[in-house]
């Protein structure tokens, strides 16, 4: 088990990091804290030590990637209705920015991960395929493919303004 002095450091390192992704899966404020600490309980209980911080820090995205598609596959969950369905929220201003968060949640998760790991954190397709245990290849047309889709999805946004 991991120190406290441990737990605190990759909290204050990483809880962004997990954070975005998990809103990217989730698009759900609570079921992200939910799994904001599942992540962090595993870490803390995981005991083998990691090669460098790169290693640890995917390692932290591959359990939080983990942590949501199971989440998402829970029974009890597929059988309720967010709140935010419920609720009658006053539609704001669209613009391109939001527009473009919009394509990328409705992104298919297997382009998701690679969009979010290569433009927001900065990764290289190898260190992306090293995470997801994919080919680099593979990665290379995800990210082709997924830029196929949000180019055809803001075509008409973009031309309207």
């Amino acid at each position: 088990m991991r120190s406290q002095e441990e737990a605190c450091r990759a909290i204050d390192l990483y809880a962004d990091t997990v954070r975005r992704i998990c809103m990217v899966h989730l698009k759900n404020y609570s079921d992200t804290e939910d799994i904001f600490q599942t992540v962090f309980l595993k870490y803390v209980l995981h005991t083998a030590p990691f090669d460098s911080p790169e290693h640890e820090k995917a390692w932290i995205i591959r359990v939080t990637i983990n942590a949501c598609k199971d989440f998402l596959k829970n029974v009890f969950r597929s059988r309720t209705i967010p709140l935010e369905h419920l609720i009658e929220t006053p539609s704001a201003p669209d613009t391109a920015h939001s527009d473009l968060i919009e394509a990328v949640l409705s992104l298919p998760e297997k382009y998701k991960d690679v969009i979010y790991l290569y433009y927001y954190e900065g990764y290289s397709a190898a260190e992306i395929s090293s995470i997801l245990k994919k080919k680099v290849n593979t990665v290379y047309t995800l990210l082709t493919r997924a830029r196929q889709i949000l180019k055809k999805q803001l075509e008409g946004v973009v031309d309207n303004e």
